[in-house]
């Protein structure tokens, strides 16, 4: 019997160390979010913008919801999805003009977004690389998880900055920048065909994004 015992405790723990931890709360995404992309060409530099990201976030009590909460080193248990919708964006001049529908129409027809409506990012980890030093400071982390664009999913990392804003509504903003190659995601660099061709992309773009994210709203009892 106590073998018996014994080994149904091991099974028990063996499971519970397979199952997630109990998220401290779900997160949501909130109005306020940016997404940036910033690449090169031989005729002049490109950026690309959208203003929606969506998705949620759910995290452990080690989550830093308010301003000054302290924060133990280590890793905060994290899944989710965050996702940008390939429309959403389009290109701009430096000073924030639109720039060309064209150049818009290529971008969603290098990205595949007849099958391949958005930009996805699964997070699997989330570790603390430095506290908060006051209420407004950021706490910085080292982010991983698993990006999907034009149908091809890779692992990526980056340092994020996550800033809770306090207040009512409780609202959190994620910042980071990370760089990633067009060919790794198996995307054709463009080349125009009104240039003939003679315009070049570089194969690096960088990623810049604020995502503003928060519990759901309470409802009236």
């Amino acid at each position: 019997m106590k073998r018996k015992t014994l080994i149904a405790a091991q099974i028990i723990a063996a499971l519970a160390m397979t199952l997630p931890l109990g998220a401290a709360e779900k997160l949501g995404a909130k109005p306020g979010s940016k997404m940036r992309l910033e690449g090169t060409s031989n005729i002049h530099d490109w950026q690309v913008e959208g203003k929606l990201i969506g998705g949620y976030l759910e995290v452990d009590e080690n989550f830093p919801l308010e301003p000054g909460k302290e924060a133990k080193p280590g890793k905060v248990v994290v899944k989710g999805e965050i996702f940008v919708p390939i429309r959403s964006m389009s290109s701009l001049e430096k000073d924030g003009r639109p720039y060309s529908t064209k150049m818009d129409d290529i971008m969603y027809e290098k990205l595949l977004e007849t099958t391949n409506k958005r930009i996805t990012f699964y997070p699997t980890e989330l570790v603390l690389k430095e506290a908060a030093k006051d209420k407004t400071s950021p706490y910085v982390y080292d982010a991983k998880g698993n990006l999907a664009v034009a149908g091809v999913t890779n692992e990526v990392s980056f340092a994020v900055n996550v800033v809770p804003q306090g207040g009512d509504d409780r609202k959190i903003k994620i910042s980071g920048t990370t760089s990633v190659k067009m060919s790794a995601f198996k995307i054709e660099a463009p080349a125009p065909k009104i240039a003939m061709g003679m315009i070049k992309t570089g194969d690096d773009v960088k990623l810049i994004f604020d995502w503003v994210i928060g519990p759901p709203k309470k409802t009236a009892q």
